[in-house]
């Protein structure tokens, strides 16, 4: 399962909003680098395919095909101020290999 905290469906839902996308699914996915490391992709997406797996997150209906599942699994995905003034999405996922626990957030 991939959950999304509140602060970052409050983001999904304002992003959604201004690029008049509303009520359609969030898209996740990602790949393994050549290094190890994971690259994350997302956005909004009207396109239903028959190996989508589909959950629900703090109202944000989230869509993972399965080539990126395996990767995913267990990802939580936070909005955070990373600099004063700089906020941006962050996916804490047990699966990188630079994955800190103690980075999790509410």
């Amino acid at each position: 399962m991939i959950s999304i905290t509140p602060a970052a469906a409050r983001q999904v839902r304002e992003s959604a909003r201004q690029g008049q996308m509303e009520g359609l699914p969030l898209r996740i996915a990602a790949k393994r680098n050549p290094d190890g490391t994971l690259h994350y992709a997302m956005g909004f997406d009207d396109k239903e395919l028959e190996h989508d797996n589909r959950f629900t997150s703090e109202g944000i209906e989230i869509v993972v095909a399965d080539t990126s599942m395996p990767l995913l699994q267990g990802t939580v995905i936070d909005y955070v101020e990373l600099e004063p003034g700089k906020f941006e999405f962050i996916f804490l996922n047990p699966n990188d290999p630079n994955y800190q626990p103690s980075e999790a957030t509410d």
